[in-house]
């Protein structure tokens, strides 16, 4: 029998998925893009992606539009951990390009947690095999800071750097929007979903001594948390209104 168009733009698509030409969690080219490399109308192009789609191959969201099916990184909020040791759980190679390593007056959130004018700002970008998947920023105390490379940060976590014994963190997580700069380094479309987590780091005796912002694409991550007691309301754990 005779394949139509859209079977045809199928194949050649999952071709270019087994050959990895289009690798693990990589967003495909728009419809309107791929309209114009096959010849046809997006409405074929759709047809196509959703087969792909029932077959498990790509997926689709909201401000995203296709991209390469993976399964979401599920990272645990019940335990104080780095990216690449998840990431390490899970099979994956992690790697990290630092993007700026300075001492910087410190913004406001950071004086207002850390209680100093000057710090130490390491912005990176965290990689899975190779793709973008976590652009991170932390702020130390400059005291902290001032015995830190550049090599020792894009080397180790800073958990394995800092002279004082950590005790625990506090995590706070909500949704943010891609920006123009954060979209180029992360590999999505401006505008697009992101999990932004802060999380504020404590010394064994309870002092703030770290404060970072990690941004996650909302389709690469999910987080985690165990409930071992059933409560009467079924919220979220921890859910609060942001005023």
């Amino acid at each position: 029998m005779r394949q139509t168009r859209y079977q045809n733009i199928a194949d050649e698509l999952r071709r270019r998925l087994e050959s990895g030409d289009l690798g693990s969690s990589r967003l495909l080219p728009s419809e309107a893009d791929l309209s114009e490399q096959y010849a046809a109308s997006r409405v074929t192009v759709r047809r196509a992606l959703e087969v792909l789609r029932e077959e498990g191959l790509v997926d689709s969201r909201q401000g995203f539009g296709w991209f390469v099916a993976t399964d979401p990184l599920r990272q645990t909020l019940g335990r104080l951990g780095t990216i690449e040791r998840q990431l390490a759980d899970e099979g994956v190679v992690s790697t990290r390009r630092i993007l700026d390593f300075r001492f910087v007056s410190a913004p406001p959130r950071a004086r207002q947690v850390l209680g100093c004018d000057t710090v130490l700002r390491v912005r990176r970008l965290n990689l899975a095999d190779g793709e973008p998947f976590a652009l991170v920023t932390v702020w130390c105390p400059e005291q902290l800071g001032a015995e830190l490379s550049r090599a020792d940060v894009e080397r180790s976590p800073f958990y394995e750097l800092l002279a004082v014994p950590l005790g625990g963190a506090t995590q706070t997580i909500g949704a943010a929007a891609a920006s123009g700069s954060d979209a180029d380094l992360l590999h999505v479309p401006v505008g697009s979903p992101l999990l932004r987590c802060e999380r504020i780091t404590r010394s064994v005796e309870g002092d703030p001594v770290l404060v970072s912002e990690h941004l996650f694409p909302g389709h690469l991550t999910v987080f985690e948390v165990d409930l071992p007691h059933v409560e009467a309301s079924i919220a979220p754990s921890g859910l609060r209104l942001v005023e």
